[in-house]
């Protein structure tokens, strides 16, 4: 008990005490369970789990796995041709009628289906 006062005393820069906040997270009640069975394995409880979860994130500014979204629709998919053919358009110069725009896009709902 001794040597440990002497260190804080000595060393009163060293330790940092941290203010501590409960955070609630909200999650399926069996993803909870099976997550709560597999940090045990680990020899943690959840709260260690996301600590270190959240250590990980502010230490390398992005999230430690993957994330993407699903496939796009087939409306936006389309939204995004159009777009791209009409920057091309542009920066070719050519120009189009409207009975020839309306062919196109009559063509490309025909391919999409």
């Amino acid at each position: 008990m001794y040597f440990a006062c002497l260190i804080v005393s000595l060393y009163p820069k060293i330790l940092k005490i941290m203010a501590q906040i409960a955070t609630t997270i909200r999650m399926d009640s069996e993803l909870k369970s099976k997550f709560d069975k597999l940090c045990d394995e680990f020899g943690m409880n959840i709260n260690t789990a996301f600590n270190i979860f959240a250590k990980a994130v502010v230490r390398s500014r992005s999230i430690p796995f993957k994330i993407e979204l699903e496939a796009a629709s087939p409306a936006e998919t389309g939204r995004k041709t159009f777009g791209a053919l009409r920057s091309q358009a542009q920066k070719s110069g050519a120009e189009m009628t409207l009975e020839e725009i309306n062919e196109e896009i009559g063509n490309y709902r025909r391919e999409s289906r």
